[in-house]
Order: C-alpha cells, then structure tokens, then sequence
C-alpha cells in the first residue's frame, strides 16, 4: 500500500519536471529579436527590423518613452524576409515622429509560449532637453481636403503651454510629454493662397511658434482636345477643372504624350499625332485624359488678316489674306459681322479658300465696320478667331433735291416741256433723267390734310385721260420752307388712289446720366431713312415692370434731352417714343440705378466733424474754467494718514515671533550639490502648559536659519503607472527618467523635480504653492502630479518690493501670534513673498495708480 501511494505522486513529479523542461527548451529556442529602427519623418512611418529567428507571431510594443504611456501594443504576424534574413514591419503614427521620443520592444510568440524582451531601442523626439527652442510640426504639410491631421507643439524650455491656434480658431489639446502637446483637425478644408497657419503660444503669450498646412484637391483637367490652324501641326489645349487650392511651387503641372513637365494649359507639336495622353500631377496626385482625332476633323482656322475694300454707294467688295497657303484648297464658311448706326448683322459666305466677300443692300455714304471669321466647311469643328474690326464707307450718290421754277416760261405755247436732269457728285455725272411735264393755267386744287387710317394716309385722285404712263405721288414735311427733301412715288396708270405708310420707327440710342438727385435723358435724332411719317414730338414714360408712367409730352420735334428731377436712389427704367398723328414708335429704353449724391455726403461729414470739434472746445472750456470743482468732484485730495505712536524716532529692531506650528530649516546633504539648498521637514515641538513652547526661544542664534510656517508637510510622492511587464519596460528615454533618492538616477533629471521628489521623509515641501490641476487631455496611465522645471515661477512665490500691514481685525484674530508682516518671508530672500496669482491684481492696480497720477498731473498743470 505505501508502495502504491508513492508511485502516483513521484509520476506527477516527474511529468511536472518534464514539462517545465519542454517549456524551458522551448522559450530558449525562441530568438529575441535584435531591433533597429529607421525612420521616415515625411510619412510619420516607422519601420522597425530585426533578426527574430524561425519564429513569424511576435509581440510589439510602442510607447511614449517620458511618460512610459503605451502607443501601440498588438501581436502581428511578419514573416522572414529570404533576401534580406530579416523580419520588417512598418507603423505609422498619427503624431508627427519627431514630436516626442518612442519606446520600442520586441518578442518572439509561439503560441503561449515568449522569449524575453528585446532590448529597447529609442527613436528620439525634438523635445529633448538639448533642444530649447519653440517647435511645431509637422512643417509646410500638403494635404487632401477632408483628412485628419494631427499637430504638435513643443513648448520652449522654462515656458508655459498656452494654446494651438488653427487658422483663428482655438483647438483642444492633449499631452505627450513635458513639453510637448498635440491637437487633432478633422476633416480639413480648402487652405487660402497662403496655406492655413497653424500657431502655437506660451502663457501668457509672450512667445510663439507656428507651421503652415496647405489643404487642396488632386488635379482634375477638363476639355482637353488637340486641332490644327495650319493643316499639318497641333495644338492641345485644356481647362484646369476644380480648383486644386495649391498655388505657387505646389500648384499642378502638365505633360502631354510624355513633353516636359509646364504650367501652362497649352502645348503645340510640330506634326499630326492623332493620339494623345494628357498627365496632370501635383502632390495630393494625378490625373490622365486622352484623346484622338484626325486631322480633317479638328480644324480650327486663324483669323483673317489685312482687310481690305472696294466701295460703291449700293454695295462693298471686302477682300483678306490667310496667313496658311494650305486653306487655298479647303472649302470655306465665313461669317461676315456688318456694323452701322450700333446695330449689328451677320452674313453666311462659303466657297473653296474664300478670301473675298460681296456686301450688298448698303446705304451711301454711310460708315461701316466689319469683323470676318471662317470655319472649314466639311466636318466643321468650331469657328476660327474673329479679325480685327476694319472700317469703310460707301460712296455718295443723287440725295439731294434742286428747286426749279418753270412758272415763267412763256414761249412754249404747245404747253408741253420735257425737263432734263443730271445728278453730279465727286464720282461724276449721271445719266440723264427726262421728265415730261404739262404746263397749265390753272392751279391745282388745295389739299387738305390726310388723315390716318389703317397704317397710312389714303390719297384719292381724279382720273387724267392724258395720262399715259401712270402717277408720280410726292410729299415733303410742311414745315420745311425752302430746299425740302421730297419724297415720291410712282403709281401705274389707272389706278387713282395710293396709301402711303406713315408710323415713326424707333429712336436712336437713348443714354442716360446722373445730375444729383436728377436723371438726364438724351437721345438722338431718327434717321430719314427710318422716318414713315411728320414727327409731332416725343412721349417720355418711366417703365415699373409691365407699366408705362407717362412723364411728360414733348411738343417740340427738335426736343433732345428731357431731365428727370427730384428721384431717391434706386434702378429705374425710361422709354422715350416719338408720335405722329398714326401714333406712336417703339421707343428707345435705357435704364439706370441711382447712386447716393456723394457731395452731399462729404458735406454732411464735413458739418458732423464740424460740430463735434466745436462740442469738444466748449467742453474743454467749461472744464477749464472749471478745474477746481471737477478736481473736487472727480479726484478729491486724500488725507494723510495719522498713525498712534511716535513714528519720529528711528524704529529699533523688529521682533518676529516665530509660529508655534511647524518649522523650516535649511539643511546642506552632502550627497547632493553642495551649490544648492534643500528643505527639510522639523517636527513640531510640543507647547508647554502655557502655550509658550519653542516660541519663547530668542530669534537671533547661532542655529540654522529656521522660519515657522503655518503650512503643512504634503506627501507627494508620485505613483508610477503600471504597464505589461513594467519591470522590462523600466528604461526611460533620453530625456527623462525617475531620479533615486539615494543619489544615483538612471537618466539626468530637471533639479526642480529632484528636490520634491526627494524630501526625507517622504514628501516634499511646498510654501503655500497651489497643486497643478491635471490636465484632462493628457493620457497619462497614472493619477502622478506631472512637475514642471518652471513650477517655481508657476505656482510658487515672488518677492515684491513693497508691502501693507494686516487690518486690525486680522492683527487681533493673531493676537496668539507674533504680528505678520502681510506675508512671509523667503528663507533665500530679504524680500517679501505673494503667491503668482495676485500678480496680475498687482499689475491693475499699477494701472489704476498711473491713470489717477495722470489725471491729477493733468488738473494740476491748470492751475493759475
């Protein structure tokens, strides 16, 4: 039986014994991975290498080195590279990489079971202590509209975060190390010409630093197509598309069919392709279009050149030349733009290398300017470039009319005559014109005036039995007295009756111009060509939309001009129509806004300066006059203080009675610098039956100094975070670390941490300074109180040169006490002591004291 009960438990053993050895050999068979580090600080990537053995699971950790705060922490799969004999991964950050300082560690996985941690390797950040000035990163970023970007500031040793602002605006931070803070931006906008800035301030800011980042778009052309002007080249060309927002040297450039690299949106080659690639690049992308063609379908013809013409009165001849011979065997589609009197026609020309047009229907000695344009006729493309405008005139012709009185002629009894008329001008003469006329005693019926009927004046004439060859009908305005332009018409024989159209056509331009409050209309004078009847005046309407407001009833038929007065400012719409007796024409519009009378204006702000400058001396007067009452109102004298006592003898020394509560001695540890000073805690003294105590104890020894406070010792011993395998990853970084109190650190610590972290006793000391609040963006692991190098200037005291005594009510509560001073003394300093806080109370009243000295300096200087 004891046999039996042995066997069992030695089995166990030797089976637990096995295991463990498994186990041992296995974990000894993983390789701890030999790390190195490379860097790209562009990209924020980290790529990390090592020899790791046969094994592809491996553990990795990142961390933020001064605060020992874990990044990144994940087992990853990285298989063994062949060529090189390595395994590589690649992390990016979301924190620009320089920054604060990583922490990287390695270990090898198989299954459950690990190697040991490899040793670990240091990426270093910009806020080390050697580097002191103001930083931000990431610098002059070019990034897509709608990412997410992160930035950093790193504060200048011995200074105070304040704020990152982004553009204007202020962003939340959160904290990376001592000195370095970073904030997110979601989903960027389009940046300005000049980029976005990106600033960060100390407190209170009196230093900055900044970065800019430019947020834009990848190129996106459009339109792109390649033509020819000669028949045989090319020229391609495109549209830029969407704003990139990227100018300057980020802005995009462009290549076609593989050409250098040019900003321009035009390239031309010296042969037809027929194929082409467009490439838009900047540095958010790139961006291709294609396109092909052949050379008959893509013409786009120059413009014509050297214009010339041929006038006559009726009709031109304009002739060009094309600068490509090549278009003398191409068939042609032209368009001629005619230009007379500001209204413009088109005409529709075609032929095979048309280099000549007719244009017919003109009026003589009239001007006219003409624009001349051509596109192929076949597989038409687009219309070529317009030509540069040309001007000519037609020629005159017989347009007036000669008086010739035959009432005396006598001799010609038969009473027949035929009249011969020639028309000259500077061309010469005109072939002769025979008119038969009769002569007879009687005197033609006096007509009386037509009236309007129907879109004309309706004439009924008697029939002629001599009559052979028809009617001659002609009219001149009855206002016209002598020389009058006749009009005429001819009506065939038989009829007896004709119907001459009588309705004025619209006047010429009508153009309007601001007088003050008042609007002046102008118009010009129909032409005769365009009359159809006697113009009795004008009409002048103020148009509202659909309506018509009729202004006034110009009877004069040489009116011009009609001013418009008494308007307020605003758009308005005018029509001028001229009227005959059939009624009125189509007018002539024009419209105009109304702008503020800007004389009136400057006239107002001359009289308002005016009148101030005058409030302003009768009040400086008064005040003047014055002076005493307003120094009495305003700023009475303050009487001198009367103080209890005789003040006029020299004071002897002053007494301080230290507090009975806690004591402060400076003590020298020889482990330490000998150059700087420490404090340490004195236990307090129990008092005596009387209350009496240490407090009895004279002021002026041989001891140390020592200065009782009313404050109490602090236990601030910070509580380190706790991280997987914490006393693995207990290397700090380069630039920070815990310093031991025995005197020895394992990295190089700011002297101001060391003196609190290292109070005997287990704390550290403190006079009245206020504990930093925790910031709640910082992502430390731990509740540990982060001390600043700076906190003596933070949060502790100043001395200042000047000091008030406590009220008497504050001198009875203290009665128990020796008298206080209003504050307490610095144990290094003669001076007096005040917390940071009131410094900028300090500062107002500062302020409030100069304005007041001012302002009795000021009422002083008036006195008599």
């Amino acid at each position: 039986m004891p046999h039996l009960s042995i066997s069992p438990s030695c089995s166990s053993i030797w089976l637990i014994c096995i295991l463990l050895t498994i186990h041992t050999h296995a974990k000894d068979a993983l390789t701890v991975p030999q790390v190195r580090l490379s860097a790209d600080w562009d990209t924020q990537q980290l790529t990390i290498s090592w020899q790791g053995g046969a094994a592809t699971t491996f553990d990795l950790m990142i961390l933020r080195t001064e605060l020992n705060e874990t990044v990144f922490y994940e087992t990853v799969n990285v298989p063994l590279n062949q060529a090189s004999g390595q395994h590589q991964w690649t992390w990016t950050s979301v924190e620009p990489l320089e920054c604060t300082s990583l922490s990287i560690k390695i270990r090898s996985r198989d299954g459950q079971t690990t190697s040991e941690w490899s040793n670990t390797q240091i990426l270093q950040g910009n806020d080390l202590p050697s580097k002191e000035t103001f930083q931000v990163y990431p610098q002059d970023r070019i990034v897509p509209v709608g990412t997410n970007t992160t930035f950093c500031c790193i504060v200048e040793e011995g200074k105070v975060f304040g704020s990152i602002l982004y553009g204007n605006r202020v962003i939340n931070t959160r904290r990376l190390s001592r000195r370095s803070y970073a904030a997110t931006i979601v989903n960027q906008g389009p940046s300005t010409r000049t980029g976005t800035n990106v600033i960060c301030y100390d407190d209170p800011k009196t230093k900055l630093s900044g970065s800019v980042v430019f947020v834009g778009y990848p190129p996106l052309p459009t339109d792109f197509a390649c033509e020819t002007q000669d028949l045989s080249s090319a020229v391609c060309q495109w549209n830029e598309g969407r704003d990139s927002h990227l100018y300057g040297k980020r802005e995009t450039y462009y290549s076609v069919n593989k050409s250098p690299q040019q900003k321009r949106r035009e390239i031309s080659f010296n042969r037809w392709d027929g194929n082409w690639t467009l490439v838009a690049v900047n540095h958010l992308g790139q961006y291709t279009l294609t396109d092909f063609a052949e050379l008959g379908h893509r013409v786009h013809l120059v413009a014509p050149a050297n214009l010339t013409s041929v006038n006559r009165a009726w009709d031109t001849t304009v002739a060009w030349q094309w600068k490509f011979d090549s278009y003398s065997s191409l068939a042609l589609e032209c368009q001629v733009e005619l230009t007379s009197n500001g209204q413009k026609t088109k005409r529709t020309f075609s032929g095979v290398g048309l280099r000549s047009v007719v244009l017919s229907d003109l009026h003589p000695d009239e001007d006219y300017s003409v624009q001349v344009r051509c596109g192929a006729q076949e597989n038409f493309w687009k219309w070529g470039n317009w030509s540069k405008p040309f001007s000519f005139k037609t020629s005159t012709t017989d347009t007036s009319v000669a008086p010739i009185n035959l009432t005396k002629i006598a001799a010609f009894k038969s009473g027949r005559v035929i009249a011969t008329v020639i028309a000259k001008n500077n061309a010469g003469a005109s072939q002769p014109a025979n008119i038969p006329l009769r002569l007879t005693g009687v005197e033609p019926l006096t007509a009386s005036r037509a009236v309007y009927v129907d879109g004309g004046f309706p004439l009924y004439w008697q029939s002629d039995a001599n009559a052979t060859c028809g009617y001659v009908v002609e009219w001149h305005d009855t206002s016209c007295m002598s020389d009058c332009p006749v009009e005429w018409i001819k009506v065939a024989a038989g009829n007896t009756n004709v119907s001459v159209e009588s309705v004025p056509s619209s006047l010429a331009l009508l153009s309007t111009r601001q007088q003050g409050s008042n609007i002046l209309l102008t118009w010009g004078e129909i032409p005769l060509v365009n009359r159809r009847g006697f113009i009795l005046g004008f009409n002048v309407y103020m148009s509202n939309g659909s309506q018509f407001t009729l202004l006034a009833n110009l009877s004069d038929r040489g009116a011009r001009n009609y001013t418009v007065k008494g308007l307020p400012e605003g758009s308005y719409k005018f029509t001028v129509k001229a009227y005959t007796v059939a009624g009125e024409g189509t007018g002539a519009p024009a419209s105009i806004t109304l702008e503020p009378y800007t004389d009136w204006l400057i006239l107002e702000i001359l009289t308002s300066l005016g009148i101030t400058a005058l409030f302003l001396v009768i009040v400086t007067f008064i005040c003047y006059k014055k002076r005493k009452w307003v120094k009495k109102a305003f700023y009475p004298d303050i009487p001198e203080p009367k103080l209890p006592g005789d003040w006029s003898r020299t004071p002897g020394p002053l007494d301080v009675k230290p507090s009975s509560h806690s004591v402060v001695h400076i003590v020298e540890r020889p482990e330490l610098d000998s150059s700087k000073e420490m404090l340490v805690v004195i236990p307090e003294e129990d008092e005596d039956e009387e209350g009496q105590g240490i407090g009895d104890e004279p002021v002026d020894t041989d001891e140390p100094a020592s200065l009782r406070y009313y404050n109490q010792v602090v236990d601030e011993r910070p509580i380190r975070p706790r991280f997987p395998d914490s006393s693995a990853s207990s290397a700090s970084s380069l630039d920070s670390g815990t310093h031991r109190c025995d005197g020895s650190s394992e990295d190089q610590q700011p002297q101001a941490e060391l003196s609190v972290n290292c109070g005997g006793g287990g704390g550290g000391y403190r006079p009245q300074m206020q504990p930093r609040a925790q910031s709640e963006d910082m992502g430390l692991a731990s509740p540990e109180p982060f001390l600043e190098p700076q906190a003596a200037i933070a949060g502790g005291y100043k001395p200042q040169s000047s000091w008030h005594f406590d009220s008497p009510v504050e001198a009875g509560e203290s009665a128990g006490r020796a008298p206080s001073l209003g504050s307490p003394t610095s144990v290094a300093s003669t001076e007096f002591l005040l917390p940071g806080g009131e410094e900028h109370a300090e500062e107002k009243q500062q302020l409030s004291s100069s304005a007041a000295t001012w302002f009795t300096n000021l009422l002083s200087s008036t006195k008599p």
